[in-house]
């Protein structure tokens, strides 16, 4: 089984439940990463929180290129409705160049209606605008010199895009999904997937097989490599770490539960048992989490991307060195991956 690392920094102290890890504790974390042998670091994309969420996930990256050395760099995701496509093409490529081709491009439509209601972006439009800024991008990649793009939203007359990036055509791309239509999709295009936090096991094994089975129709290999599965991490040593971790596991869910397709007030009325039978979240010692990750490889599961709640390079120390060796998955060499699309 192959382990990324999921997330961003945090500005300040404005961690509803009192960590906070400022950009310079981060760059520690992914630095660290990078000479353990973490696969990659996915950077999420976020405005308008008040909880000092990464915004500039591509500025971040730019610096961890410059402060690692092998570590593939991925945007998780880059919520493409609210960017100029021309901008976001040129900045994405010059990213891979800078990188060294180690450019992981995450995309989606975005879900926070606050967030398009600031940028004055009627969500309404997210599909449409999230497929012609991807047509755009995609266009920009695979063709030689200049070219006109007339959108709905956005025109070109006569452009080039540049730099090119080192990975050709393009940057793998991953695509964040849920719902077997949106999973079928992602497959039928050829796109890698990224599943979220909330999903149990049982719904993870079955998004994943409904990928695989979109992929085995259009003639490709059943890559279990190519899904991108995130799961929250939070190693107790005691029971106070313990009711601490199902303490931001709540918070966790209750902010995100839109992915899930619940409002907050049906998140927030989950019993205590019901968040501590969760099995979605990797909360416990090293042994209760090498027993969760290896029911996860057991169900078809092969890259992890890891949120975690204590983002220190000595947490992804003790990560590497007791819990990382003892899960007995099926791998797939890097290089594989990094040739999808």
């Amino acid at each position: 089984m192959r382990f990324g690392i999921f997330g961003g920094a945090r500005v300040g102290t404005r961690d509803p439940l009192g960590d906070s890890y400022g950009y310079n504790d981060f760059v520690d974390y992914v630095q660290a990463a990078d000479q353990l042998g973490f696969e990659s670091a996915f950077m999420v994309e976020h405005h308008f929180t008040g909880h000092g969420q990464l915004s500039a996930s591509l500025n971040l990256l730019s610096y961890l290129a410059a402060c690692t050395k092998r570590i593939r760099l991925g945007t998780a995701v880059i919520v493409l409705p609210w960017h100029n496509p021309a901008l976001l093409t040129e900045q994405v490529a010059t990213l891979d160049v800078l990188s060294g081709g180690r450019v992981d491009l995450g995309v989606g439509r975005g879900y926070r209606k606050v967030e398009f209601d600031a940028f004055c972006v009627p969500m309404d439009d997210a599909w449409e605008r999230f497929n012609e800024c991807l047509y755009f991008m995609l266009k920009a990649w695979t063709t030689e010199g200049r070219f006109t793009f007339q959108g709905k939203f956005w025109n070109y007359k006569d452009v080039v895009v540049e730099p090119a990036p080192i990975q050709r055509p393009h940057p793998p791309i991953w695509m964040a999904a849920g719902s077997p239509e949106s999973i079928t999709k992602v497959g039928d295009n050829n796109y890698n997937l990224l599943l979220d936090q909330l999903g149990d096991i049982e719904l993870t094994s079955n998004r994943i097989k409904g990928y695989l089975d979109a992929l085995e129709a259009r003639g490709l290999p059943r890559d279990a490599g190519r899904v991108g599965v995130t799961r929250a991490l939070h190693i107790v040593h005691n029971e106070a770490d313990r009711r601490k971790a199902y303490e931001r596991r709540r918070d966790t869910i209750t902010n995100i539960g839109e992915l899930a397709h619940k409002t907050k007030a049906e998140m927030q009325a989950l019993s205590d048992e019901q968040i501590r039978a969760d099995d979605a979240p990797l909360i416990g010692t090293p042994d209760e989490i090498v027993a969760r990750l290896q029911r996860l490889a057991d169900a078809g599961v092969d890259y992890v991307l890891l949120t975690n709640a204590n983002a220190t390079a000595a947490s992804l120390e003790l990560f590497s060195r007791e819990i990382m060796p003892n899960v007995v998955g099926r791998a797939t060499p890097s290089a594989q991956r990094v040739a999808a699309v």
